[in-house]
């Protein structure tokens, strides 16, 4: 932690947020785990602000993160996608920093036991005013740290600070997290593409031929391969393993894209970038992404510019 936040006056605060933290994935990872038995699975019977049907384990793991974020006494504002409004932590409680977070991102796949994971990003509150939610409206650049958790074969909890990017694994056995890759960095250029391609007949046409092109390279090199889970934390978490591109655009359907800028896309792109890759830039507002290795990202950008000159 000294080596990781030299930009924090206060290790300390920074130090009990991120354990508050460990402490809400650990139980989090549990209650995946055992969700069959427990009867997590299935929905909660209402939908969030974003229109997205809310699960049970949603629930339970906002619950979970909420009240830790809360008793870290380092938080001053949580804005998370299953609350309408950012959350005001209460005076006696209060501490210097704003936490933005999806507890249980590609929650739609719970039932068929696919991965999912937590986002999060964490800000300094800059303003001399008592907490608001205008204190969560902070640019991605003012980023302090960010990452994501993900419960599949393994819990592995991905933290990008100021000097780079680690990966912990949960061991079961123990109950903590053990740093297993240290300064992780993405590869220049993959050979996976990740996107939702049922989507293929509202592309605009940037996309559609730069998907072409990875389908059927003009110089006959070897194609791309696709893979596509539906679920953000496993898919960007491939893409920072292997290498490749990650796109969640906007089309004709959704011409704000669908991801959400403050909780996933923001922290994504943050660790992305921290690992020497490369990402195209109201709380819940919804934005177009493109992430992943930097030659393939420059790629579409190149594309993309084609097009927009137009």
């Amino acid at each position: 932690m000294t080596d990781q936040a030299p930009f924090d006056t206060n290790i300390v605060t920074m130090t009990q947020l991120l354990n508050s933290l460990c402490t809400a994935v650990k139980a989090i990872s549990t209650a995946v785990r055992k969700a069959g038995i427990a009867h997590l699975y299935g929905i909660a019977g209402t939908t969030n602000v974003t229109g997205d049907q809310v699960k049970k384990l949603d629930v339970l793991s906002n619950d979970l993160v909420v009240n830790v974020l809360k008793s870290s006494f380092a938080t001053c504002v949580l804005v998370s996608e299953e609350d309408k409004h950012a959350i005001i932590v209460e005076p006696e409680k209060r501490g210097k920093y704003v936490v933005c977070f999806d507890p249980l991102d590609g929650s739609s796949n719970i039932d068929c036991l696919v991965s999912i994971g937590t986002i999060f990003g964490i800000y300094k509150k800059i303003s001399k005013d008592d907490p608001s939610e205008k204190d969560a409206l902070q640019p991605g650049r003012n980023l302090v740290a960010a990452g994501y958790a993900l419960y599949g074969s393994a819990t592995m909890l991905v933290l990008a600070m100021v000097n780079g990017v680690n990966c912990f694994m949960l061991d079961p056995a123990i109950g903590e997290f053990i740093l297993v890759d240290r300064d992780v960095k993405i590869k220049k250029k993959g050979s996976i593409y990740s996107l939702n391609e049922g989507y293929a007949k509202d592309f605009d046409p940037a996309l559609t031929e730069y998907v072409q092109r990875k389908k059927f390279p003009p110089d006959n090199s070897a194609p791309y391969g696709s893979r596509y889970v539906g679920s953000m934390v496993a898919d960007v978490h491939r893409t920072l393993v292997y290498g490749g591109i990650f796109m969640y655009p906007a089309n004709k359907k959704s011409p704000s894209g669908k991801l959400r800028l403050l909780y996933e896309c923001n922290p994504m792109a943050y660790v992305i970038e921290k690992a020497g890759g490369m990402a195209t830039t109201d709380i819940h507002q919804k934005v177009p992404i493109i992430l992943g290795s930097p030659e393939d990202v420059t790629e579409f950008l190149e594309i993309y510019k084609k097009y927009t000159a137009k």
